[in-house]
């Protein structure tokens, strides 16, 4: 009898020692989660969250004119004095509405919208490469995949609503950026770069020289992209030749610094511009120079102003400032 009471009075102390220290651990580990989310910074990523195909069916909205010079506001562009001022003045871009303008021009149809025809092969020439806090990308700004035919020529249907002049040349692009930008909490103002994607090819803003929607207006190839005066190659909106567009992978760079990747969080679950902050952009995880990193990054969307609309940390001037 002694024995057993003995064997009892032991485990009712192990199952009362093992409580006290179960309680503590569960604590910590709270306190810690709680504290490395709170140190995150802005809006951040649910991944446990299905955000929809709201753009599935190809409809998109257009945004001509939305800039504001004030401030930030989401689904606008944040545009520097200068800059809003060229777009209100400007000229350029399409000459016509194309058919694929719907809902009385408010809406267009990426799927009925015209691409410049043709299938040009460019001897590209790209480097990235990070040493200290700088990252050096330098291109010649020809794209690792094929274009359209520019001028555009008078045969091609696109003519009929695009007339683009220009050639496509070889120019000679260095961005210093910074490796390890800081996130601001009050957004910089932008012109007319947005930064530079690891095609090699420079990302123009949302807008044609006239502050129209550039992906709605200008007839661009099939890889999305076509040249301003100067022969530079360039993006407005996300390119379909960029295969790998998950919001974990890197695609570009923004001039301050902070990756660019695309909006797919999973197979039907696509961000769009109603779930970035105003700056299109949040906090993510990313493969970044090939470590997984926890950072702040723009998305590139499907829909208007497709990618950053101001700036979350210091930008540094693009290699040149030509524009459109």
């Amino acid at each position: 009898m002694f024995v057993l009471m003995l064997v009892l009075i032991a485990a009712i102390i192990v199952r009362i020692s093992s409580k006290k220290v179960a309680t503590p651990v569960v604590a910590v580990n709270a306190s810690v989660q709680k504290t490395a989310a709170s140190n995150l910074p802005g809006l951040q990523l649910d991944s446990s969250k299905d955000y929809g195909n709201k753009y599935a069916n190809g409809i998109l909205p257009v945004g001509d004119s939305m800039y504001v010079t004030d401030g930030p506001k989401a689904g606008y562009v944040y545009a520097c004095s200068t800059y809003a001022q060229s777009l209100s003045g400007g000229a350029g871009g399409a000459q016509a509405r194309g058919p694929w303008f719907v809902s009385g021009g408010t809406q267009y149809d990426i799927n009925k919208k015209l691409h410049v025809a043709g299938n040009v092969i460019w001897q590209a020439s790209f480097s990235n490469k990070v040493s200290g806090t700088t990252r050096t990308i330098i291109t010649n700004d020809l794209p690792n995949h094929p274009t359209g035919v520019f001028p555009i020529s008078p045969a091609d249907p696109a003519y009929a609503y695009d007339r683009n002049p220009n050639h496509i040349k070889g120019q000679t692009l260095t961005y210093n950026l910074n490796a390890a930008p800081t996130y601001n909490s009050t957004p910089s103002c932008m012109g007319g770069e947005v930064g530079v994607m690891l095609t090699g090819v420079a990302l123009f803003s949302a807008f044609d020289a006239g502050g129209r929607d550039a992906g709605a207006w200008e007839v661009q190839d099939a890889c999305d992209g076509h040249p301003q005066m100067e022969g530079e190659y360039h993006y407005h909106t996300l390119s379909s030749c960029i295969k790998d567009a998950s919001v974990h992978t890197v695609i570009g760079f923004a001039l301050d610094g902070f990756p660019i990747t695309g909006p797919q969080v999973g197979d039907g679950n696509v961000l769009t511009t109603s779930d970035l902050d105003e700056c299109h952009g949040l906090t993510s995880s990313v493969v970044l120079d090939g470590k997984t990193v926890t950072t702040y990054h723009y998305v590139m969307t499907e829909d208007f102003p497709y990618s950053a609309s101001c700036f979350r940390s210091t930008p540094t001037n693009p290699p040149n400032q030509l524009g459109h």
